[in-house]
C-alpha cells in the first residue's frame, strides 16, 4: 500500500483534489474536495479569480488532513495557454486574463505580418486559435506603448499556483507547449517567434522543466495552513497531456479522444508532424509525458451542452440531456461543431439555430431535437478529424478511446461509434487525475515507465464497450 498522491484538477469550470494510492495492484481515488471556476469580469477583461483558485487548492490540501488521508505529493494540472504575470517579488503584474476575452481577436493576422502562418506552424506546430498564449501576450503589449512590465515574469497556470505552494517559479513543458512560443523540434522557447511577435525572452525564463519533476516542499507558510509537510510535483501540467498520459488504450492503434469542455482528439506520436497538411487540418503539437508529441485537433466539445444548461438553468443533468437526445432522433439536420463562432456566444442556443439557418436548415423545434443536433453534430465532427489524422499519421486506427467526463455520455459515445464505424472504449473518466498522480509516483520513483503506468490503470478500470450501430 503506497502513500497518498494529491492531484489538483482544474478546469475550466471547476476543480478537484483528488486523493490515489496503490492498493493490491489497483489504484484507488477518493474525491475529498470539490470547487467552481468561473471567469469573472475585471476592467473590462474576462479574468480567472486567482486568488479564490488558490484559496481552493489550499482548503482542497486541507480537507485532505480533515480527512485523516494526507499525500506525500501533490500536483496542480490546468487547462492551456493562460497565464500570470509576476514581479521580481513574485506579486501579479495585473488579472489573470481569461482565454476567452476578446483582446486577441487583431492579434493573428497582425503577427502574420511579421512570420506568415505557415513558417509560424513549421516552427512551434501549434494550431491558429485566437486565443494562444503568443497573442495574448501581443495584446498585453499593444495595450500600452511599449512591453509593460520591464521585470516581468510569466507562469503558466498551473505553475504559478504552484510556486504560491513553494515559492519556486518554474513552467512545465507540456503546458508551456500549449503556448504557440516553443520550437517544437528542440524544445526551447523560439527566438525568432518571440522576435516576431515582440516579447522579450528573459519574461518567459529558462527552458521549462520536464514532467514528473520534483519542485520542492511546500512554503513553511503555506504548510501551517493545510496542516502537514508534502512534496509539489510538476505532473505533466496540461491536462489534456495528464489526460494522455492515462488513456489505457494509447499505442494500441486507437485514437484517444479527452472529452470535457474540450474534445482533443488525436494520439501521442514520438515526433511532431510539422507539415502544410497538418496546419491545414487544424491539428496542433503539444508536448505529453517522457517527450512525446501529442497530436490532436481541439474541438469544441461538451462546452456546447455545458453553455445550453446553463441557459435552461440546469434543470437536466448531464446525464438527463444525453437521455433526452434520443427522443429528437426526427431532426435531420447538423452544424460544424468545430466552428469558432461557438467559443463565447451570447447565447449558445440561438448561435446554433443561426448557423442553421445559414445553412438552408430550419432551428430545432424541441429541447430533443436540439439536443440531438448537437449530439450528432459532435459525433461527426469527430469522425472527420478521425480520417484527417489517419491521413496525416499515415496508419490506420481502430479504435477510439474516450476518456475524461465526456466518457459518461452514452449517447454521445454511440453516435461517435456510428460515425466512425470504429468500436469506441470509454473510460476511464477520472483520467486527468489518473495521469496525474501517476506522473507523481514516477517522479518518486514508486513506478518506472509507461508500460507499468498503463498495466496498472487496466487492472484498475473497467472500459465500457460501443459498437457501430447501423441505421
Amino acid at each position: 500500500m503506497g502513500d497518498y498522491a494529491l492531484a489538483i484538477d482544474i478546469g475550466a469550470s471547476g476543480g478537484r483534489h483528488i486523493l490515489g494510492r496503490i492498493v493490491h495492484g489497483c489504484v484507488e481515488l477518493t474525491e475529498v474536495y470539490h470547487f467552481p471556476n468561473e471567469i469573472v469580469t475585471c476592467n473590462g477583461l474576462q479574468c480567472w479569480d486567482m486568488e479564490a483558485l488558490f484559496a481552493h487548492v489550499v482548503a482542497g490540501m486541507r480537507a485532505c488532513a480533515d480527512r485523516g488521508m494526507t499525500p506525500a505529493t501533490v500536483s496542480i494540472d490546468t487547462w492551456g495557454v493562460d497565464y500570470t504575470l509576476i514581479d521580481t517579488a513574485g506579486k501579479p503584474l495585473g488579472p489573470s486574463v481569461a482565454y476567452r476575452d476578446a483582446r486577441t481577436g487583431a492579434m493573428p493576422a497582425l503577427l502574420d505580418a511579421a512570420i506568415p502562418p505557415e513558417a509560424l506552424y513549421a516552427r512551434t506546430g501549434i494550431a491558429r486559435q485566437p486565443y494562444n498564449t503568443v497573442y495574448q501576450l501581443m495584446a498585453e503589449a499593444k495595450a500600452a506603448p511599449a512591453w509593460p512590465y520591464a521585470n516581468a515574469r510569466l507562469l503558466f497556470t498551473p505553475c504559478y499556483l504552484q510556486y504560491r505552494l513553494t515559492g519556486i517559479a518554474r513552467n512545465e513543458f507540456s503546458i508551456a507547449s500549449t503556448s504557440g512560443l516553443l520550437n517544437a523540434r528542440t524544445g526551447l522557447w523560439d527566438e525568432g517567434v518571440l522576435a516576431a511577435a515582440g516579447i522579450p525572452p528573459a519574461l518567459l525564463g529558462d527552458a521549462p522543466a520536464r514532467s514528473a519533476t520534483l519542485l520542492g516542499p511546500l512554503l513553511p507558510a503555506v504548510e501551517r495552513l493545510v496542516g502537514y509537510p508534502c512534496t509539489v510535483v510538476l505532473p505533466a501540467s496540461h491536462d489534456t497531456a495528464s489526460a494522455f498520459l492515462a488513456a489505457p488504450l494509447s499505442g494500441e492503434g486507437a485514437a484517444v479522444l479527452s472529452s470535457g469542455t474540450w474534445s482533443l482528439l488525436g494520439q501521442e506520436l514520438d515526433a511532431p508532424i510539422l507539415t502544410e497538411a497538418a496546419r491545414l487540418a487544424g491539428f496542433t503539437n503539444e508536448s505529453g509525458y517522457g517527450g512525446h508529441t501529442t497530436f490532436v485537433r481541439n474541438i469544441i466539445g461538451l462546452w456546447l451542452l455545458q453553455a445550453i444548461r446553463r441557459e435552461w438553468g440546469k434543470r437536466l443533468s448531464y446525464a438527463e440531456m444525453a437521455v433526452l437526445a434520443l427522443e429528437g432522433k426526427d431532426y435531420p439536420h447538423t452544424f460544424d461543431a468545430s466552428s469558432g463562432r461557438f467559443l463565447s456566444p451570447a447565447g449558445m442556443t440561438a448561435e446554433i439555430a443561426s448557423a442553421l439557418l445559414e445553412m438552408g436548415a430550419p432551428p430545432p423545434q424541441s429541447d430533443a431535437q436540439l439536443l440531438y443536433c448537437v449530439h450528432q453534430s459532435l459525433a461527426l465532427c469527430y469522425g472527420s478529424a478521425i480520417k484527417q489524422l489517419s491521413a496525416l499519421t499515415q496508419q490506420p486506427i481502430t479504435k477510439i478511446n474516450v476518456v475524461g467526463g465526456g466518457s459518461q455520455n452514452t449517447t454521445l459515445n454511440q453516435f461517435t461509434a456510428n460515425a466512425t464505424g470504429l468500436p469506441v472504449y470509454a473510460g476511464p473518466v477520472e483520467a486527468t487525475a489518473l495521469g496525474n498522480v501517476t506522473a507523481q509516483w514516477i517522479a518518486t520513483n514508486e513506478l518506472q515507465s509507461l508500460t507499468e503506468v498503463h498495466a496498472l490503470i487496466q487492472n484498475s478500470i473497467k472500459l465500457e464497450v460501443y459498437q457501430p450501430q447501423s441505421h
